[in-house]
């Protein structure tokens, strides 16, 4: 199976629910996006890592982390969203000590934001993208891809608040065509998070 990098377009807050982040992927030579519903803490900590000028009083977990492999000669070498079951991403850290190779099972957003600590790239495999990748239209007007402006994205911590979960559930009264109708407002409103769900829903339904 072939992979297919991705870099982070940004973090954008819930509408929809309290204390919930989407963590938007871009597709490095495509015009995909992947949003992936992350907790609270996750997100403080990608923030972080995003905004270089930006440096915690004390060490964070990912930081501590990042540290502690930096003092063994731990190097994380690449991220690999590898599975997605019921809407729910699986990642491994691909690490080398001593040119030694090893895979550590993680879940996504800690994966990434290690990957952001060690410069290392993110890839996702091209039957993931296919089936949880959005595309966003571009607005002849505007010329721009409908995701708005980098202002729409946070780059630096908030406040933060309970871990976020995903679930479809709210859409199960809607037939096929209907949700994809839905996920496509919600991609134009820039709703990420729903539109994360509505996606995990429709790919339930025609796994």
């Amino acid at each position: 199976m072939s992979l297919v990098k991705l870099n982070i377009k940004g973090i954008s807050y819930s509408q929809t629910q309290n204390g919930a982040y989407a963590l938007i992927l871009n597709e490095v030579d495509g015009e995909r996006k992947l949003p992936i519903v992350i907790g609270a803490f996750e997100a403080q900590s990608i923030a972080i890592a995003l905004e270089k000028e930006i440096k915690p009083p004390r060490p964070l977990t990912h930081d501590l982390f990042k540290n502690f492999a930096d003092r063994f000669d731990i190097v994380v070498k690449q991220v690999i969203i590898h599975k997605l079951v019921d809407g729910v991403f699986f990642s491994s850290i691909i690490c080398e000590r001593d040119r030694i190779e090893e895979i550590i099972d993680a879940r996504t957003s800690d994966a990434i934001a290690l990957a952001l600590r060690f410069n290392a790239p993110i890839f996702t495999y091209k039957n993931i993208l296919d089936k949880a990748g959005i595309y966003l239209k571009i607005n002849p007007e505007q010329g721009e891809e409908g995701i708005g402006s980098d202002d729409d994205v946070l780059s630096a911590p908030q406040t933060f608040g309970a871990e976020a979960s995903v679930s479809g559930e709210g859409y199960s009264q809607y037939n096929l065509q209907e949700l994809h109708e839905q996920l496509e407002n919600a991609v134009q409103n820039e709703d990420y998070e729903k539109a994360a769900k509505i996606r995990d829903e429709i790919s339930k339904r025609e796994s």
